[in-house]
């Protein structure tokens, strides 16, 4: 074994001696300082393994960064024989500055920074550094190449390119993932279970043989193989293990609930006998299970390691009685739970408000209006978070923002229309209207992937600089003079005939119309449909919201008159929607204070003064997914107690009797998570002012802001000269291009330019 693996323990001295009791042989009394009992009881448990299930906003970091302290202060414990793991570097990085600002001690000398001894880092950091010193004994390359989810996706066409393997039948991302997930399960190619079952599990199994086979040869390592190559190392090197074994006699593992099935048996094979586990984490705080964690980790830790102390930390530092109670009595409903009641001292606070809006552009409405609300009152802006379960959720939120001129940012993700897979299908939408647009043709040309590579790329931009013209055009050129090889060819020439086979279907369209057939008969839906997981799904719901933004921005849209009584110039909706995309995604302001926006999942470990949680509906809240997959309810459960449990002061359920969601106008009925919280901690709400200022209208011409009493409102009931009665169920727009969408009774609904629409409210 390399003498390097020992070199860390030598570096410091051993630490001072205890006293002649065995207890601290010095002053500890500030690593005790502000712990209540039960976090005072975790930190100065005797040596042994723990688990403490810390309940949101508890302190659990700050417990375990004392619980370290603790060992080596007060236990006498080495700092080299400690281990402690958590999940992101980020949160790695602030432990190990808490635990040293804690161990600092006021002389100098060599034992001045005990910290640098301990192994402190996240599951795939630590496994680098083991493999980075053990190199040999994992049969590795001395400077072997660490893939990111980059590399490795770019590899996995490689080799699938090499196999002959069809892209469009077996999509990269899918193959990738599956990769991952076997790694994640602790198992080689040869080990897959079952490989020739079915032709999807064979074509997988062959990828994943030579990919492996790739990366063996060319040293390369992917992040779901840092922790199998270590754990392979403990079963195959027997002597390294003890040595790692009798070091660490001390493992702590912070958000021991998100741990997944290869980390929990690297962590038990490390620990082996003798070593004590320490594990902080939260079971009703387990919302990762559709990327490999593994709840059952935590069920069974009592199960799995001998003499386990439990600790329960339930008083809670972040949120008020009533949002306590309620995010308690949701999680009761959970049958495979620990348990635990969380409490706090400050009191209850203001009751949960709920807004059943008329539909989801009435429930971005409201938010808009109440975060202005909070603003005009003197908060800021960064106080805010609006919790969505879906991303295609944003976009209707993003664009009341908009309209208020109020500044937010989509925290851990993009913009609705920056998404990747939103751009690829307004670049589609964009070359049916415009074919010479040359950042839509370089976009989408080969997207998704119909084998048009960089050389042939790079031909069709020459042919396009030389003779000055488009690169639709030098594409179309290049084909009819043979310019291109037969295989490319045959490609650009199927992409061009495509697009013109596009826009000639969608003639005489509508425009969501155009964008439904654009996203399905370019093959974007299926390539998505075809990508594992909730990015799959979540990509799949962008794209469909896409079309629901395009009907909500068209439809039967009736065109203001001229002064002389004439319908004005038609213009192309086509247009106008791909510029208002274009400056809606290009009008945001980056700096200063800003509303968060991000899903549920984004939000654990976050905390916000007010929170907006939308869409609390069946369907969308619990997804519809529930009724399939067993234990899908219970996580989804899981997931709306973290959403609860970030709000500190004031938190609001908002959701729509009708939504559109998939491209269709819903029913929407209220989530049952709102039925299983205490009716007497909430408070329902009902906006008793109008659509907003600018949808104000008088009958008879523009709006008059000061009229009140004659405003229109979303589900008034109004009448217009040629169409009759109606309900305005959907407004958009300001100043002189607002517009409302009304259900009239005798032809249905119609978008009505308001200045011209001469609506009456019907009293």
């Amino acid at each position: 074994m390399p003498n390097d693996a020992l070199a860390v323990e030598q570096q410091f001295p051993p630490p001072p001696p205890l006293s002649d009791d065995g207890g601290p042989s010095g002053d500890v009394t500030h690593i005790l300082d502000g712990l209540n009992d039960r976090q005072l009881e975790a930190v100065t448990a005797p040596v042994g393994n723990m688990l403490v299930v810390a309940g949101a906003g508890s302190g659990k970091t700050r417990v375990l960064v004392h619980r370290i302290a603790w060992l080596v202060e007060a236990e006498g414990i080495s700092p080299g024989g400690v281990l402690a793991v958590t999940f992101t570097n980020k949160a790695a990085a602030e432990m190990r500055g808490r635990v040293e600002r804690l161990l600092e001690r006021p002389t100098a000398g060599v034992f001045a920074a005990p910290a640098r001894a301990m192994w402190v880092g996240t599951f795939h950091g630590i496994a680098h550094r083991l493999l980075r010193m053990h190199w040999q004994e994992a049969q590795l390359p001395q400077n072997f190449q660490i893939l990111d989810a980059d590399d490795q996706l770019r590899l996995v066409r490689r080799v699938m390119r090499s196999q002959n393997v069809d892209e469009q039948r077996w999509p990269v991302r899918q193959a990738t993932w599956f990769i991952n997930a076997q790694k994640d399960a602790g198992r080689r190619a040869k080990a897959v279970p079952n490989p020739d079952r079915d032709v999807f599990m064979r074509t997988h199994v062959e990828i994943y043989a030579a990919y492996e086979a790739l990366c063996r040869q060319g040293g390369l390592v992917d992040f779901a193989e840092l922790l199998l190559r270590s754990y392979e190392i403990w079963h195959e090197q027997t002597a390294l293990l003890e040595h790692y074994q009798r070091r660490f006699r001390h493992l702590l593992v912070d958000e021991f609930q998100d741990t997944n099935g290869i980390q929990y048996a690297w962590l038990r094979a490390l620990a082996g006998r003798s070593a004590k586990v320490w594990a902080v984490g939260d079971d009703d705080q387990s919302i990762y299970g559709w990327r490999g964690a593994k709840i059952e980790n935590i069920l069974s830790f009592q199960r799995d390691f001998p003499g386990v102390r439990a600790v329960r930390l339930e008083q809670n530092y972040r949120s008020t009685g009533t949002i306590l109670r309620a995010a308690n009595a949701l999680i009761d409903n959970n049958a495979e739970r620990l348990g635990k009641k969380l409490w706090t001292d400050a009191g209850a606070g203001s009751p949960i408000l709920v807004y059943s809006a008329y539909n989801d552009l009435d429930e971005a409405r409201f938010i808009a209006e109440r975060t202005q609300r909070w603003i005009d009152d003197g908060g800021s802006a960064t106080d805010i978070a609006v919790l969505y379960r879906s991303n295609a959720q944003s976009r209707v939120i993003e664009e009341a923002f908009l309209r208020l001129d109020i500044p937010y940012r989509i925290y851990g993700g993009l913009r609705f229309f920056e998404r990747a897979e939103v751009r690829n299908a307004l670049a589609y939408m964009r070359l049916v209207g415009e074919r010479h647009s040359d950042i839509a043709f370089e976009r989408v040309v080969n997207t998704p992937a119909r084998g048009i590579g960089g050389k042939t790329l790079d031909a069709i931009r020459s042919i396009a600089r030389s003779r000055e013209v488009s690169m639709w055009q030098a594409a179309k050129e290049g084909i009819a003079e043979g310019l291109f090889s037969g295989r490319a060819q045959s490609a650009v020439g199927a992409f061009v005939k495509l697009i013109d086979t596009l826009a000639a279907e969608t003639a005489n369209c509508a425009l969501h119309e155009i964008a439904e057939h654009c996203i399905e008969a370019s093959g974007l839906l299926a390539h998505h449909a075809k990508e594992p997981g909730e990015q799959g799904v979540a990509r799949r719901e962008n794209l469909e919201e896409l079309v629901t933004a395009c009907r909500q921005f068209g439809g039967e849209m009736v065109l203001p008159l001229t002064p002389t009584g004439e319908e004005a110039e038609q213009v192309s909706e086509l247009t106008e929607f791909l510029d208002q995309a274009a400056l809606d995604s290009g009008d945001y302001q980056s700096g200063g204070p800003a509303a968060q926006m991000m899903t549920l999942h984004s939000a654990k470990g976050l905390e916000f003064p007010l929170v907006f949680m939308a869409g609390m509906e069946e369907g969308l809240f619990p997804d519809r997914r529930t009724e399939q997959e067993p234990g899908r309810l219970e996580e989804e459960r899981r997931l709306a107690y973290v959403g609860i449990t970030r709000a500190m002061q004031q938190l609001y359920f908002t959701h729509a009797e009708s939504r559109r969601l998939r491209g269709v106008q819903t029913v929407s009925w209220p989530s049952r998570f709102l039925q299983e919280v205490p009716p007497e901690c909430m408070e329902e709400i009902r906006m008793g002012g109008a659509v907003a200022r600018q949808f104000r209208a008088r009958s008879g011409g523009l709006a008059d802001e000061d009229a009140d009493e004659s405003s229109l409102r979303i589900g008034q009931t109004v009448r217009h000269a040629k169409f009759g009665e109606g309900v305005v169920i959907q407004a958009d727009g300001q100043g002189s291009r607002t517009r409302v969408q009304v259900n009239f009774a005798a032809v249905g609904a119609k978008w009505l330019m308001l200045a011209y629409a001469n609506l009456e409210p019907v009293r």
